[in-house]
């Protein structure tokens, strides 16, 4: 990843609105900043959650309280505890995540 025209900022995640995802099961609340082509996003679910698609594209993601289940399209499965985070790139394991 090459990160270029984003000057030095801050971001006060309180003050960005959340945004509602429903999930198979329980929901998700995103709070999004947009940096040119880069997309930052804090993301909480509510207990049992599941997503309702798989993903294909790169991520990285920082658990930061509770535990966070993630399946991978070919079978195999991550469980993340706080301080733990996942990478990945576009198109290399599809996948989704529950709590």
């Amino acid at each position: 990843m090459k990160i270029s025209s984003i000057p030095f900022c801050t971001t006060d995640w309180s003050a960005i609105q959340s945004t509602e995802h429903p999930g198979d099961t329980g929901k998700a609340f995103w709070r999004t900043l947009q940096l040119g082509d880069i997309r930052v996003r804090l993301v909480e679910y509510t207990p049992g959650y599941v997503a309702n698609h798989w993903c294909a594209r790169g991520h990285i993601l920082l658990v930061l309280e509770g535990t966070l289940l993630t399946e991978l399209k070919d079978g195999r499965r991550f469980e993340l505890g706080p301080m733990m985070s996942y990478q990945v790139a576009d198109a290399d394991g599809e996948h989704r995540s529950s709590t």
